[in-house]
């Protein structure tokens, strides 16, 4: 049975914090951690599946911690990515709105570093931020995290290859003698020699219930198609979740560029975002998204973390990822503070056995996913053609009299007249263009 965060030593003014963002009951990681946390000496690894409330684990503890008497940066918290480096730095703040004395700092890549040495020059008690920035700040001597007592990696997993370099540099500017809290939602090889290679030899390691929580909610299915179909596949799925939210997950920019471009040319409501894209853009996407002006986001696997969006129906994995961790990441975008969810992979024939593969190592199940029958893609199609027609902007730099000739044409038509003949037009080429087709593939 959950306890109340007062069971588990949280001060009233984080509580207070707490009830102003209507959370009252603990997840199984905060129970786990906060304690530990908040009454040990130990470094703690914890394991623990995305959307199982990590923040709060590490970030309540921490801000009760902080000697608010000491102006110095005290704790450093690093993330893989801007967004997510931002989410956690927004959350602190909430957490603290009760706590007026605790100063926090967001530094992370991406946008101008200026104002950010500017930033660094007031009283700052805790600092979070991307591994890069960090490094780069640390070796323009701008900032001093050579007495720092606590050391937080978030989603540490993502953080032990291609950013790895400027975390090696951190941590060799950071005392020995520091506490460190290592927040992880899988643990490859890489993650346990970073345990063994940086942290103390008593480390806590402690999980969360990994056979329920990080599955919890979510259903994992997959359809096969042809190459030729997948496009219409997908189209015929986002359809079917018209108004609703999701992310769909492609292997490379130039894939998320591409599926994105054919998104917007069906008028489909989504957005880019990778890591190729300025800062500035992709702040202006995730906006969009938060505020649901945009349903759908195509996205690489690094530039979707951090990207904590209530009521996400579903993840599409229009390319399976090369690793289990990915797809644990992926899906559990979706489901998440206990809500449902679809994690639905688009693949094809030869693909199959890596479903077992994913199956068997993340003991998951998945179920089949009734693709489209040559009807309803049909329709589906015709429905997206509609759809685009609704949505053209008028072009108002024809002719007038041009336009009052097509008028003349249209004139004793009635609304369902003109569908009707439209339509009939429509499917008529529709029609010859499958034929000249075929006729192609038979030569």
């Amino acid at each position: 049975m959950l306890k109340q965060f007062s069971e588990l030593g949280i001060n009233n003014e984080l509580q207070k914090g707490l009830i102003d963002l209507e959370i009252s009951k603990p997840t199984e990681i905060q129970e786990k951690v906060i304690p530990i946390a908040l009454n040990n000496s130990e470094d703690i690894v914890a394991l623990a599946k995305t959307g199982t409330g990590k923040t709060a684990a590490f970030g309540l503890p921490l801000l009760q911690l902080i000697d608010t008497d000491n102006s110095n940066i005290q704790a450093v918290i690093l993330a893989p990515t801007r967004e997510l480096g931002q989410q956690i730095a927004s959350n602190l703040e909430a957490y603290a709105k009760f706590c007026p004395s605790i100063s926090i700092a967001t530094i992370c890549g991406g946008i101008p570093i200026k104002p950010q040495i500017e930033r660094l020059k007031k009283p700052t008690q805790i600092v979070v931020a991307t591994p890069g920035r960090l490094a780069d700040l640390v070796k323009r001597e701008a900032i001093n995290i050579k007495n720092i007592s606590y050391f937080i990696l978030d989603e540490a997993d993502e953080m032990v290859s291609a950013l790895k370099e400027g975390l090696d540099s951190i941590i060799k500017e950071i005392p020995k003698k520091r506490r460190t809290l290592l927040f992880t939602a899988t643990m490859p090889g890489s993650i346990r020699q970073m345990v063994n290679n940086y942290m103390s030899k008593n480390v806590v390691q402690i999980e969360a219930d990994m056979a329920t929580m990080g599955h919890q909610g979510i259903n994992h299915k997959y359809v096969v198609v042809e190459p030729i179909e997948k496009l219409e596949v997908l189209l015929h799925f986002l359809n079917s979740k018209s108004g609703k939210r999701g992310i769909i997950f492609c292997k490379t920019k130039a894939a998320v560029n591409k599926l994105a471009k054919k998104l917007a040319i069906n008028k489909f409501s989504s957005g880019a975002l990778h890591g190729s894209l300025t800062q500035g853009i992709r702040d202006r996407i995730m906006d969009q998204f938060r505020e649901g002006h945009i349903d759908t986001l195509v996205a690489t696997d690094l530039a979707a973390r951090g990207i904590d969006v209530k009521d996400l129906a579903y993840v599409v994995n229009y390319h399976l990822p090369d690793t289990y961790d990915a797809y644990v990441h992926r899906s559990g975008r979706t489901a998440r503070a206990g809500a449902s969810g679809l994690s639905l992979s688009i693949i094809q024939k030869e693909e199959e056995q890596d479903i077992t593969d994913f199956e068997r190592e993340l003991d998951i199940r998945f179920e089949t996913f009734k693709k489209a029958d040559a009807k309803s893609i049909e329709e589906n199609n015709a429905l997206v053609w509609a759809n685009k027609i609704f949505k053209t902007k008028p072009n108002r730099s024809v002719d007038e009299d041009f336009k009052a000739q097509i008028k003349t044409i249209f004139h004793h038509l009635t609304k369902d007249e003109l569908v009707d003949k439209i339509l009939a037009n429509y499917l008529a080429n529709t029609k010859n263009t499958s034929s000249e087709t075929t006729k192609n593939k038979r030569k």
